[in-house]
């Protein structure tokens, strides 16, 4: 009999630690960014980020189908360390970021894809084209109490490989490589239970 309290005891108390993990996150823009790489003239790689993310987030770490995520980039806060190459991306050649000022995702599924994994499907919309990406995610972590302020904190990595031509983005052919590297680090918010 004791052996089955106890059993009892680990279940619920394992359902309260799922239930006090799920719920609905914030992205935190001063924590996470949208990087992506391309090679360049084939010989080496470029890197650059977007500084400006947000979006939220609905985890059920019981089960991972039901989560959702929804996110925007702004397109204009590009940033490769290089003042003319950057204006080039925000121009027509490549973002146009008059015209297409954001970069969205919107989640479709979500299946784990083992320990402290899980695989995203959903749509990105990007220069004004929206094409269905996996995104590989690791996490997201466990949960940890908010050191500046009430709620919990967690962090999740996500990564994809897209080919920019599938977006209309088809400035300098033969300079910059057609397939783009995606990585999202985001570090999530959860207010305090009331």
């Amino acid at each position: 009999m004791s052996r089955f309290v106890f059993a009892l005891i680990t279940a619920v108390a394992m359902a309260a630690t799922a239930a006090a993990q799920a719920g609905t996150w914030q992205i935190d823009p001063k924590h996470s960014a949208a990087q992506f790489s391309v090679k360049h003239l084939g010989v080496s790689t470029v890197r650059g980020a977007f500084s400006k993310v947000s979006g939220t987030v609905t985890h059920d770490p019981a089960d991972p189908s039901k989560d959702s995520l929804e996110a925007t980039i702004d397109a204009s806060s590009v940033d490769t360390r290089v003042e003319m190459r950057d204006n080039d991306l925000k121009s027509p050649h490549f973002f146009d970021v008059q015209k297409y000022p954001t970069i969205t995702f919107k989640a479709k599924s979500v299946k784990s894809a083992g320990a402290g994994k899980l695989s995203i499907t959903g749509d990105l919309t990007m220069h004004g084209v929206t094409k269905e990406v996996v995104l590989d995610v690791e996490g997201p972590s466990a949960p940890i109490k908010d050191p500046m302020g009430p709620g919990q904190r967690i962090g999740a990595s996500a990564s994809t490989k897209i080919n920019r031509q599938d977006f209309g983005i088809a400035g300098a052919p033969g300079v910059v490589s057609d397939e783009v590297t995606i990585t999202i680090d985001a570090e999530l918010t959860q207010a305090a239970a009331k």
